[in-house]
Order: structure tokens, then C-alpha cells, then sequence
């Protein structure tokens, strides 16, 4: 189902009320809201997909499309087909020639003698309720919770035109053959921001830092929301440097903390990531991805900042970098990662996108571990052998102890600048070549077992399939219904998602693709920045690519599209054309 408008036209309340319905219903859903970065005007275009099965994608087509203003009929009602509804207020929206789609008129000034333009939006909601075959109470029920604070007058008046909606649909329109189905358990709903934050505070997090960045800000504000209850300290800080190193403050005294913006605030925290991997402190940090570069597109999604996490601060260093593949993998991957960036002690970045962090999903409470595994690694809370505590001692796996500040006879000086292993700073008088060697190779040991702490990614799908789709991040769901589809036009295809980006399986991933008949990366980017650093790692060069990189995330016909293109031998590289949420 779309939902199509202008800012200011209240799309997010009807998205919001059949996400609920849909949800308590035990059904699944993935949502996806093309938006613009202005205020009011501008198009809006939210697209709900509704599935019994567990689904990751926004989809390929529609089956219903809500039009609360003439531009969205104009841009969007081609796309609808035979056995298709759309719906639209007659006294103000005309539709064009019909692709064998209903054209569902309401005569919503007659319905409810009302000049409050939002109004049309809770009548439209009554008749979808009925296209969808659902009963009227469901949504009375939905419409009264997300009504209440707003007095019984404004509940009343919600349900009283939502019912005129009904019941005109039900007397003028057909509803779908098939109803919307009851999948039994009810489900929750989530974004993916929502998802990142509970595993931040379910990691043990309580200091929380940030400068408001779409598409990164829905961190914050779950964070300021739970805060109080949950016991963590949030400050909204007045720029990503001051974030940064805030955040870096709060790790030394051995609270877990963290902090996300986009890659524009990233580039300015960048120096302070360097810092944290010097002075050994486990800190996070978070890069929701957006269309770059420079202020880019705000409102849209991209992969374009991988190489800028990989090139984050100056020097060799030690640092963690993972990029989770759908929302509760963010919610598993954040006290993952908080154990690693303990154990290891250096600084961990988790690299989202738009796609992923402002989506909204269903999602099995059950499948929500509130309570991980908690590993702060060697951390000492309690004095134990005060005398010539060495804070960076130099030993085989490169990891030394590290003492909470203020513990008595620990006392040790955390600098930006090199430094012996008692913390004596070496970085210009006292300059000395072995100590600053001992000390680089001291630091680069940490990363050598890190791989061992790490589940290496696993071919999915046939080990004899003509073509094996590699992507990255976000881009896992898309593959996944891009093989069925392509299992459909007769291509066996498998895939390899990757998530771990540093350290890198680069022996275990060369070995999958070297046995792989073809090959074929797909990403959300101009350059190809995953496709170069897989090369970069493994020497291995990929047969094709499929990229994206207008602001829009892959459907998954763009992939099946691309792969028979490169099956054929037509191109080596194939870009889509966005037909859908423009």
C-alpha cells in the first residue's frame, strides 16, 4: 500500500494506525517513506507492505494507493493494475485514465460537513479498513489509543468520519478478494533507530551524546524518551566534535557510551576516533548513511560512506567496524559490539543507512534478548596489584589491563601522543624509535585475534548457483527476494552478506568466491566502494556490479533485472531506473 501527499499533510497518522492494526494482526511489515527534507510541501510517499512471512524489503509493486493530494495521483496511479484500489477525495483529486485499477472516489466535504483538510485522512482509513476486509472496530480501537490525549471530542470526531469512510466504502466499492489475513501471535513495530538504541541500552549503555542529523536523530530522540527510566545520562550537544569527545570522557571512567549522527557530522568526529584507538578506549559510534556528499540529499539513502569510516582520523589504528544487515541485527549486532570494543579496547563504529534506520518493521517480541551476554574484558574495578601499573603494558595479545580512573595507586596519564607502557608520553622530547614500535605492533596485536571473536558470513543458497550476489549492509533483503525472482526466470543464484567490515574474513570470503561461477556485487553507491575494498582485501574481482545511487533503496526486481542483463553478457554493470517513490 502507498500513502502519497505533501509535507504537513499528516501522512505519518494513517501510516502510523494500519502499522498497529497490521502488527496486532501477526502480520509482518516493512515500511518505506520517500520524503523531503523541507517543512511543509514537497512530496511524501510512505509505502506499507503487508506479509504473512517475515519480510525485509519495501517490495516491488502496489496493490493500493491512498492519494491525499492531486501530485500523488499524477506521479503514482500508473503504477497500479488490474485487481488494484485507488483511493482519493473526489472533491478535490481527479484521476487520470484508469490501468484497470479501481478508482475509488470519496466525496469526503459531503461525508463530513468538515473544512479541516486532515479530516480526509482519518475517512480514507475507514475505507481502506474495508478494502482490507477489516473490521470497523479494529480501527476504532487503534484510532481511540492514538486519539486520547487529545480529549474524547477529538476521539469522537476521529471515529465518527472514520465510520462515514466505512460505510461508504462498503456500499460504493469492492474489497479485496482476499481479506487481510490473522497471523495469530501479535507483533511489535520498530525503526531501525529504535532498534540500534534498545541494543545500546540493552549493551549496558548510560551516557548517550548527539547533534540532531537525519537520518540518525530518531537515536536521540528514543534515548531523551527512555532515559529516565533506564538510568542513562543523553546530552544533546551543541556539534559532532563536542560529541565525539564527550563520548570519549565518559568511556575512560568505564561507562559504556556512544553516540550517532550521519557521515557529515562523522567527518567532523573522526579526529577523535583516532584519539579513542590512541588512548586505547572503547567508545561507539554510529553513521546513519545518507546521499553524499557535502549536505547531499538529506531525506535519502546511500552506502557512500564506507571508505570514509575505513579512512576515519589519520595513522594506522585499531578500530571495529560492522555494518548490520536489517533492524533487529542492529539491535544483536550493538551489544556485540560493545563486548568487542571492551575486550579490545578500541573504538567500534556501526554503519546504518537511511533504508534501515527510519524504516519501520514488525518484529516478534520474543526475538528481542533484553538481557545479552555483558563482557567488559579486562577491565579492573577493584585495586588488585597497585605497584608500577603499567596502563599500556605491552603483552602477546597487545590487550592490557585497564583501571577504572581514581583507584588508588593506578593513577596513569591518558594523552593523545604516543606513550611508553607506564603512559610517560614519547611523542617529541622523549622521542624513542623502539618504544614507538614496541608500542604500534603492541596496538596492531589486538586486531590479530579479533577475527576469532567473530562469526565469519556464510554462503546462502545453492553452493552450484550460476551467480552469487555479494552486498553489504542494508542491502540483504533486497538479494534475498531478488534470488526468488530470479529462481522464477530460471537463475539459481546464491548470496553472501557481509557485515563485519573490519576485521575482514578476507581468506574465508576469497574461498567462497573463488569457487563461484559468477560473481556480481551489488551496493548502493556510484563508485563501487564495497567492490574496491573487497579487492583491496582479497585481490578478488568481482564479474559484475548492480548500483544505486539515486537517493532510493534497491527493489528487488532491481536486482533480478540487473542479473539477467549481465547474464546475457549485455553489460558488466548494471544501475536501475526508479520507477516507484520519486
Amino acid at each position: 500500500m502507498g500513502i502519497g501527499g505533501e509535507a504537513g499533510q499528516g501522512i505519518a497518522t494513517p501510516g502510523d494506525i494500519f502499522a498497529r492494526i497490521i502488527v496486532r494482526r501477526g502480520l509482518h511489515l516493512s515500511t518505506y517513506n520517500a520524503y523531503q527534507s523541507i517543512i511543509r510541501g514537497g512530496h511524501i510517499f510512505l509505502t506499507l507492505r503487508i506479509c504473512d512471512e517475515e519480510i525485509f524489503t519495501h517490495g516491488d509493486k502496489l496493490d493500493l494507493l491512498l492519494c491525499l493530494n492531486q501530485d500523488t495521483m499524477d506521479r503514482h496511479q500508473r503504477l497500479i493494475g488490474p485487481g488494484g484500489r485507488v483511493l482519493y477525495n473526489s472533491d478535490s483529486i481527479t484521476p487520470g485514465e484508469s490501468n484497470g485499477a479501481d478508482l475509488c472516489g470519496i466525496p469526503v466535504g459531503e461525508l463530513t460537513q468538515s473544512r479541516n483538510r486532515l479530516i480526509q485522512n482519518t475517512v480514507a482509513m475507514g475505507a481502506v479498513t474495508c478494502l482490507m476486509g477489516v473490521d470497523f472496530q479494529v480501527l476504532q480501537e487503534s484510532l481511540e489509543l492514538r486519539f486520547s490525549r487529545q480529549g474524547q471530542q477529538v476521539v469522537d470526531q476521529n471515529v465518527e468520519v472514520a465510520k462515514a469512510g466505512f460505510d461508504y466504502a462498503q456500499s460504493n466499492f469492492r474489497t479485496f478478494a482476499q481479506p487481510l489475513p490473522d497471523g495469530g501471535k501479535p507483533l511489535a513495530v520498530w525503526s531501525g533507530n529504535d532498534a540500534i538504541a534498545m541494543g545500546g541500552a540493552a549493551a549496558g549503555v548510560k551516557f548517550y551524546a548527539a547533534y540532531p542529523m537525519s537520518p540518525a536523530s530518531g537515536i536521540l530522540h528514543w534515548m531523551a524518551s527512555n532515559a529516565r527510566n533506564l538510568g542513562i545520562m543523553v546530552r544533546q550537544v551543541e556539534d559532532e566534535i563536542g560529541v565525539s569527545n564527550m563520548v570519549i570522557g565518559a568511556a575512560h571512567t568505564g561507562v559504556r557510551s556512544m553516540c550517532a549522527t550521519s557521515g557529515g557530522g562523522f567527518a567532523l568526529m573522526t579526529e577523535a576516533v583516532g584519539a579513542a584507538s590512541m588512548m586505547e578506549i572503547p567508545a561507539v559510534y554510529i553513521d546513519v548513511q545518507r546521499a553524499g556528499p557535502s549536505t547531499g540529499v538529506p531525506t535519502k539513502t546511500e552506502q557512500g560512506d564506507l571508505w570514509q569510516v575505513l579512512g576515519a582520523s589519520q595513522g594506522d589504528y585499531e578500530r571495529l567496524i560492522a555494518a548490520p544487515y536489517n533492524a533487529l541485527d542492529a539491535f544483536d549486532t550493538m551489544p556485540e559490539l560493545f563486548n568487542l570494543t571492551d575486550r579490545l579496547q578500541c573504538p567500534g563504529i556501526l554503519i546504518s543507512d537511511l533504508l534501515i534506520s527510519e524504516g519501520r518493521y514488525s518484529v516478534d517480541p520474543d526475538s528481542i534478548n533484553m538481557h545479552p551476554v555483558i563482557d567488559r574484558g579486562q577491565m579492573i574495578s577493584e585495586p588488585v596489584s597497585p605497584n608500577g601499573y603499567k596502563r599500556y603494558e605491552n603483552t602477546d595479545s597487545g590487550i592490557s589491563p585497564r583501571a577504572v580512573p581514581g583507584l588508588e595507586g593506578y593513577v596513569h596519564v591518558v594523552a593523545t601522543d604516543e606513550h611508553d607502557e607506564d603512559s610517560t608520553l614519547i611523542s617529541d622530547e622523549f622521542t624513542n624509535p623502539h618504544k614507538r614500535r614496541m608500542m604500534v605492533e603492541k596496538r596492531g596485536r589486538k586486531m590479530q585475534g579479533a577475527l576469532a571473536m567473530i562469526a565469519p558470513p556464510e554462503l546462502d543458497g545453492p553452493a552450484d548457483a550460476e551467480v552469487t550476489l555479494v552486498g553489504w549492509g542494508s542491502t540483504q533483503g533486497a538479494i534475498e527476494e531478488a534470488r526468488g525472482q530470479l529462481a522464477e526466470r530460471g537463475v539459481t543464484a546464491n548470496q553472501l552478506s557481509i557485515k563485519w567490515i573490519v576485521p575482514f574474513h578476507a581468506d574465508h570470503i576469497l574461498q567462497i568466491l573463488s569457487s563461484a561461477k559468477k560473481v556480481i556485487i551489488v551496493e548502493n553507491s556510484y563508485s563501487g566502494q564495497f567492490a574496491r575494498y573487497l579487492r583491496s582485501e582479497t585481490g578478488f574481482a568481482a564479474h559484475g556490479h548492480i548500483r544505486k545511487y539515486d537517493g532510493e533503496p534497491f527493489m528487488p526486481h532491481h536486482i533480478a533485472d540487473g542479473v539477467m542483463e549481465q547474464v546475457a553478457e549485455k553489460v558488466s554493470s548494471y544501475v536501475p531506473y526508479q520507477e516507484v517513490m520519486v
